[in-house]
């Protein structure tokens, strides 16, 4: 069998292959959360969401509601330098936004079972 006839077959083979895939994984509810950020996030997100008292009183004064911090808790990058990810009993992150959110900061500090937003910090210019 020629070199162009092989690779023909192996082209034709990785297409169908990779269509079978998308199409079993768009089923499922499926993440590739392999990154630093993303895992941090998803751990947070997993667990059970409470609110410190100077956050809930900016909830209540409606300089930010609960909607933008679940944005902010998908779109964020963590700030690994200003968090503390090893401190015991509960490690603490600086989750900075992106894009739409980038004037937008949340300090958490995540336990066991809970996440604690400790402070949100916006960055007004």
């Amino acid at each position: 069998m020629k070199l162009l006839k092989r690779i023909g077959f192996y082209l034709i083979g990785v297409t169908i292959g990779v269509y079978f895939v998308q199409f079993m994984w768009k089923e499922k509810d499926v993440s590739f959360d392999y990154g630093m950020d993303a895992r941090t996030l998803k751990s947070i997100r997993t667990k059970t969401i409470l609110y410190s008292d100077a956050v809930q009183q900016l909830i209540n004064e409606k300089k930010i509601d609960t909607s933008e911090i679940s944005l902010l808790l998908r779109f964020s990058d963590v700030d690994f330098n200003q968090s503390k990810p090893r401190q015991k009993p509960c490690a603490e992150y600086l989750l900075n936004g992106k894009d739409q959110l980038k004037d937008k900061s949340l300090y958490i500090s995540r336990c066991d079972s809970t996440a604690t937003i400790e402070r949100v910090i916006l960055n007004t210019k």
